[in-house]
């Protein structure tokens, strides 16, 4: 018995054409970008070189053997999970309505044999399948010829490329798919073309991927210098706001690069599968164009202020790349790798103002954003919890980890409060503060509820996935941060305390 399909997640709107004719005539998909939003052979070489990126060799060898070999020896070494992988809903609706028509519905494609009779296995309607064998590579004329020879009387193709143009020509029917405008234009020349469901958007969601409203944190890179007074300099501002850009594009590049590499994963999460490559909205190799231009782009910017700026940066997407491809599976590795990404957007500042703040703030967004970060995976680990499973994918947290991060997480909160009240004590006078340095006594409060409000969300299984997301939005947290900025604007300018 066929297993229900779990994507998409809403009924397809396409609906086939008005044909009375078309009852027995088979009706043909192909599988990659059609009935299929993704590629299935870019998802088999992206598992395969997840399970260890020296497989790229393997990868090279196979493919000199040419394209079939490689897709059946992807095929055999790779167990891609197909009940996960992002369905086309208007071809969906449209094999059903074939199907429950009593015509056959038919999966031809150049990928290889077993993922594609994977995917059919999952749909909930049959369907025959035809694909490459590791020998033939069913693509171009080969599967237009090999479909004139099973369906002698004509049959309907919906497909998405120019490779498919040899199909449509012979097909009685053509259904054009997410094509480009110049396959569509040689498709109407050449076919009869009775559907087309446009291309998807690529900008959009590959803005979306970028994750622009995650640019807030890098806000970071002007604390070093509010804190040393040079904010006030405006030759410093260019600079700044150079490298905040520069930060900006070289952290949405890691977050394409790590949406990418746990794209598997992301599909089993009840928020991520939302995003745009697990979704199937922007394609694994545009995904990697995007985030190519954006390291370009940021890298280039960071030089133009200074090669230090540039370096600090070049760690920065090292540490990232390492958290990607495998400290985010360990143990509160991960967390103590994003505070220091956290801590890195306060070096790059320091480094782009030439200012010389406090040790004592290093210290500090260590501890408060362990914090944050631990939140974050109590979050993760509770739902996985109340879903009755115990492990996270592509994580190495258990349930029963759940009492260790709270008190780890807890306990850093803590310790960002007491390190702001020693920093108060024994550093702060040294700075320009005019001063009125007790304004800054509110700060290990006004910290204290922000870091418990946090928690006490979090302990109710009310907080969104990034901690910091929920505090600009959240009520409580947006007051506490204002009188934060109050207390420090009386310190700096040295209005009198009462």
């Amino acid at each position: 018995m066929k297993n229900p399909p779990l994507t998409p997640d809403l009924p397809g709107s396409f609906q086939p054409p008005e044909d009375s004719g078309s009852a027995g005539v088979p009706l043909v998909l192909d599988l990659d970008h059609t009935l299929l939003k993704t590629d299935t052979l870019h998802e088999q070489a992206l598992v395969f070189l997840k399970q260890s990126p020296l497989n790229i060799f393997k990868l090279v060898a196979w493919l000199t053997k040419g394209r079939a070999a490689l897709k059946q020896k992807l095929g055999r070494a790779v167990d891609l999970d197909a009940q996960y992988l992002p369905l086309n809903s208007d071809i969906v609706a449209l094999g059903q309505s074939a199907s429950n028509a009593g015509r056959k519905v038919c999966i031809a494609t150049a990928a290889d044999n077993t993922i594609a009779q994977k995917v059919a296995d999952n749909l909930a309607f049959p369907v025959d399948v035809i694909g490459s064998d590791g020998i033939i590579n069913l693509k171009g004329k080969t599967k237009a010829n090999r479909l004139k020879e099973l369906f002698p009387d004509g049959f309907d193709y919906a497909g998405d490329s120019s490779a498919d143009l040899p199909v449509w020509k012979v097909a009685r029917n053509a259904i054009v798919v997410n094509a480009s405008s110049s396959t569509l234009r040689k498709a109407k020349k050449t076919a009869t073309v009775t559907d087309v469901l446009p291309r998807s958007p690529t900008l959009k969601p590959l803005v979306k991927a970028m994750r622009p409203h995650q640019w807030l944190k890098n806000s970071l890179i002007f604390i070093p210098a509010i804190l040393s007074g040079q904010i006030f300099i405006p030759g410093i501002w260019p600079g700044l706001i150079m490298t905040f850009f520069a930060m900006g594009l070289v952290a949405s590049a890691t977050y394409i690069i790590n949406d990418t590499w746990d794209v598997a994963d992301d599909r089993k999460h009840w928020s991520k599968r939302k995003r745009p490559l697990a979704s199937g909205n922007l394609s694994i190799v545009s995904g990697f164009i995007g985030a190519a231009a954006a390291l370009a782009a940021g890298f280039g910017l960071a030089v133009a202020v200074s090669p230090s700026v540039a370096l600090v940066l070049g760690v920065y997407l090292v540490l990232t790349l390492a958290y990607s491809l495998r400290l985010k599976q360990l143990v509160f590795h991960d967390a103590l790798v994003l505070t220091s990404l956290f801590t890195l957007r306060l070096g790059i500042g320091t480094v782009a103002s030439e200012s010389q703040p406090s040790p004592w703030l290093f210290v500090f967004s260590m501890f408060f954003f362990l914090s944050l970060a631990l939140a974050k995976r109590h979050t993760e680990i509770a739902r996985v919890l109340n879903k009755g499973e115990t492990k996270i994918n592509g994580r190495g947290y258990r349930t029963e980890d759940l009492p260790l991060v709270l008190a780890a997480g807890m306990s850093a909160g803590m310790a960002a409060v007491v390190i702001m009240v020693l920093y108060i004590s024994s550093d702060a006078f040294r700075l320009s503060f005019k001063g009125q340095v007790e304004w800054l006594w509110g700060f290990p409060p006004l910290i204290f509820i922000i870091v418990s409000r946090l928690w006490s969300v979090c302990l109710r299984n009310e907080l969104d996935d990034d901690p910091i997301v929920f505090s600009v939005k959240d009520r409580q947290c947006q007051i506490a941060v204002a009188m934060l900025g109050v207390c420090f604007i009386m310190a700096w300018f040295g209005l009198p305390s009462l």
